[in-house]
């Protein structure tokens, strides 16, 4: 397979966010301003280092006094400084490409869009690149996979195709092309079925078991928007369970896993919710819910700019559990034909007989 992917600089380009004063903003301090505005960023003492540190201008200007009157219409910069990212895969293969669509190979540890650390090692960044900056627009990947998970991503190289796959996505996953005849009531096709390999703790006794339990938000240290967990109050999903095999002496279950939502960390979640959480999953414990961490992890890389410290206890794009997105199953976007990838397992994720599927 043809991979493709430039090493990653040990210190990012930094960022830079902009912000025009609204009316209703006329008249605060510039500490008032970013301090009240973006309090998740960084804690009051955070905006300040920053204010002092020459990293914000108003209209061109850099400002360090905290208490500067700030007018309706000001365009304000913050300039978050370069960092060294925490370590992540930089290759990624091709399983699949032509004019419209690439399907890639995911590796675990390479987070898929920008976000909190990871802000240029990032599959996006990968794909900008591989576009030489002369394709516009240059290909996105129109799902998410979390960090820690590999396998299929499927992206899209035109609007078109961006708009039809995304719509997919929305309408969940399920059997492509085929109608149950058996069926009392017969189902609606979709237009994706995505199906997963995982490790999961505990023998799983049966065979087969469908999971819909709904999935919804709870705050949570160290999350912004909350993190998504098993709620009787939260949006239906519905994942199914096939058991391939057992492995008594490790005390763990090899699984497939077919989504038809795709909730964030459903599959975690999901297993979890039954009592069998991925094998080394750092964050979500039986029942759905996160564990309780003592354990202490700061990335000081938070604090050097004045914003917050790591967090202490486990969050979301931390790795170390098996889960991969094996086979995906989709209509082409453009021609309507039904496109099958498949993805090469980890060595950790295969049978110990070797079956074929």
């Amino acid at each position: 397979m043809v991979s493709f992917g430039d090493p990653w600089p040990e210190f990012n380009d930094g960022i830079y966010y902009r912000d025009l004063l609204r009316p209703s903003d006329d008249g605060a301090t510039l500490i008032e301003f970013y301090s009240r505005k973006y309090q998740s960023s960084a804690p009051l003492h955070g905006w300040l280092q920053r204010i002092h540190n020459k990293q914000i201008t108003v209209n061109g200007g850099v400002v360090t006094d905290p208490n500067t009157i700030l007018r309706g219409g000001a365009e304000l910069v913050y300039h978050r400084l370069p960092w060294k990212e925490p370590d992540a895969p930089h290759l990624v293969e091709i399983l699949y490409e032509d004019d419209d669509v690439i399907a890639l190979n995911k590796p675990s540890g390479l987070q898929v869009l920008p976000g909190g650390l990871f802000q240029q090692r990032t599959v996006l960044t990968q794909l900008q690149r591989h576009a030489g900056g002369c394709q516009e627009p240059h290909p996105v990947p129109v799902h998410r996979l979390g960090r820690g998970t590999s396998g299929i991503l499927l992206c899209a190289k035109t609007k078109l195709a961006k708009s039809r796959l995304a719509a997919f996505f929305a309408d969940g996953t399920s059997v492509v092309g085929v109608c149950r005849e058996n069926d009392q009531q017969q189902k609606s096709t979709r237009n994706i079925t995505k199906l997963y390999r995982a490790l999961a703790s505990g023998i799983i006794i049966e065979d087969e078991v469908v999971i819909d339990q709904p999935i919804g938000l709870v705050k949570y240290p160290g999350v912004a928007n909350g993190l998504y967990v098993a709620s009787p109050s939260g949006k239906p999903a519905w994942s199914k369970v096939v058991v391939l095999e057992r492995n008594m002496l490790n005390n763990s279950t090899l699984v497939q896993v077919e989504i038809q939502s795709g909730r964030p960390h459903q599959i975690r979640i999901h297993l979890s919710f039954i009592g069998h959480p991925l094998i080394g999953d750092p964050l979500y414990s039986t029942g759905g819910q996160p564990k309780c961490s003592d354990h202490e992890l700061v990335d000081q890389s938070f604090a050097e700019d004045g914003g917050y410290e790591r967090p202490e206890k486990p969050v979301p794009g931390d790795c170390g559990y098996h889960l991969h997105a094996h086979r995906v199953l989709f209509t082409h976007p453009v021609s309507n034909e039904i496109i099958e990838i498949t993805a090469p397992l980890p060595s950790i994720l295969r049978r110990t007989v070797d079956v074929i599927d």
